[in-house]
């Protein structure tokens, strides 16, 4: 229900704003379902001494919203469809999909879209990240904290990765590459 309201009222800001939905959906909406976890993940870096514990409530944070989050409303409208069948509207929609199956059989369809791009954005930032904390974890000795210039220079290359990962993917959304 929570993430419903979220996604319904990011939604109606990007429409009263004039923002795409993907767009609204990789900053509003994802600022607004991982805000907390930083602050708990930054709770867990302070008062451990590697850190290990935020670098952990980021990755599990993720995963779970990843795969409940997309996960169980695909599986709920795939057991959606396999129950109710073809409707009129649903031929209508997907007639190439309806032609390759049984006719008194539907399935959910997921139009790609530009998720591969997405994807791909996202797996080059997810190794790049991925490889600073082995740098860091190696040379270091831990993944986060240490002297300040380390420290504050990791944490503008996250986030530079995370503006890189943003403008990119509104570029796309918005056609202008």
């Amino acid at each position: 229900f929570l993430t419903a309201l979220v996604a319904d009222m990011a939604g109606i800001l990007g429409c009263v704003a004039g923002i795409p939905d993907p767009v609204t959906a990789i900053t509003l909406v994802a600022l607004g379902t991982s805000l907390p976890d930083t602050f708990a993940s930054k709770i867990a870096a302070e008062n451990e001494p590697t850190a290990d514990a935020s670098i952990t409530n980021v990755t599990g944070s993720n995963s779970v919203n990843v795969f409940l989050g997309l996960g169980l409303p695909w599986l709920c409208a795939s057991l959606y469809w396999s129950i109710v069948g073809p409707t009129d509207e649903w031929l209508s929609r997907y007639p190439d999909v309806a032609s390759q199956l049984d006719p008194s059989r539907a399935v959910y369809v997921v139009l790609g879209g530009d998720l591969g791009f997405s994807v791909a954005n996202f797996f080059l930032a997810s190794l790049l990240g991925t490889i600073l904390l082995l740098w860091r974890r190696f040379v270091l000795g831990a993944e986060l904290g240490g002297d300040r210039t380390r420290k504050w220079g990791s944490a503008a290359f996250l986030i530079t990765l995370w503006i890189i990962y943003t403008v990119a993917a509104i570029l796309k959304f918005t056609g202008a590459i």
